[in-house]
């Protein structure tokens, strides 16, 4: 790295991205049970921290011991914290991080790797390295909190969330659960049980919620704002027009979506809220508040990356 950059400990919150950052520290958190990591990848990643002249320590962990390798990491306070893992250890590392903590490199190691794809492209995770650490910048990243809960790309609230419980048993094997849950997704179509509240006054009763962060976002990329985007097909033929148009359009400019900016947003519904925060399933309570973080964590990301 260039020894004329500053790496600051605890930096102000402009937007975007800063000047190019000084490592020193390195810290790696490596699963290599998970998705596409494979054994041999934590050796690899020393190899190409010490082609740079870095020294790193890295700590392979199994999926039960990977919250405290991550709060281990982070408490060490190096100028660097690489993860490759899936996406809920990167949102982990990037939660225990925060706006004051390390730099963050949550590279693709996972199934869906939704913020690594959103940070790096399509980048296997030795190129999104190599490209950071020759021609790196420390860029802001904005993102989510639901009720607690952190998202970085996007979040879905409501009945089509359950999808994505079917996809996580389809994964590990499980059929029969997968076929389950998946009636269960089915049962729960076109209940518009889910209601919503924005800060903005506007309101009503939806599908499903999806709230995609300005990383990810076409309409909100430089705006302090999560969008919104109410989804409410009324019947089985919106729902192919919609799905439609999600093939060969943007599906947000779909009749059927309300798309508006959003810092704040109340969501309530007669039961637990089935939700997928950066693709992973969870359960909200009935009544959830999701804020917008606009300072969120720091990422090193490649000068020239368009994700």
């Amino acid at each position: 790295m260039a020894d004329d950059a500053t790496f600051m400990t605890h930096p102000q919150k402009p937007s975007g991205t800063e000047s190019k950052p000084r490592i020193r520290r390195v810290e790696a958190v490596v699963n290599p049970l998970s998705g596409s990591v494979g054994p041999g990848a934590a050796e690899a990643l020393e190899r190409v921290l010490s082609q740079h002249g870095l020294a790193v320590r890295v700590c392979e962990a199994s999926a039960r011991d990977l919250s405290c390798a991550v709060r281990a990491a982070v408490d060490a306070a190096p100028d660097l914290i690489i993860v490759l893992a899936g996406d809920g250890t990167a949102a982990m590392t990037a939660r225990r991080a925060g706006p004051d903590g390390p730099l963050v490199m949550p590279l693709p190691g996972g199934t869906m790797n939704m913020l690594p794809h959103a940070l790096y492209g399509q980048l296997g995770w030795e190129e999104a390295l190599k490209r950071s650490l020759n021609d790196g910048e420390a860029r802001w990243v904005s993102g989510g909190e639901a009720d607690g809960h952190p998202f970085y790309v996007a979040a879905i609230l409501g009945a089509p969330a359950l999808w994505a419980r079917a996809r996580e048993a389809m994964r590990k094997g499980r059929m029969d659960l997968a076929f389950a849950r998946a009636h269960t997704a089915i049962s729960r179509a076109f209940s518009g049980s889910l209601n919503y509240s924005l800060d903005n006054g506007q309101e009503g009763k939806a599908e499903a919620l999806s709230l995609m962060c300005p990383l990810i976002s076409r309409r909100l990329h430089d705006e302090a704002a999560l969008e919104a985007a109410a989804l409410d097909p009324k019947g089985a033929a919106e729902v192919f027009r919609l799905g439609f148009n999600a093939l060969t359009s943007d599906w947000r400019n779909d009749p059927a979506v309300a798309v508006s900016p959003a810092v704040s947003v109340k969501a309530w519904a007669r039961g637990s809220i089935p939700a997928t925060l950066d693709g992973e399933p969870i359960r909200l309570p009935h009544e959830v508040e999701v804020k917008f973080l606009p300072h969120a964590f720091r990422a090193l990301v490649p000068a020239a990356t368009t994700a």
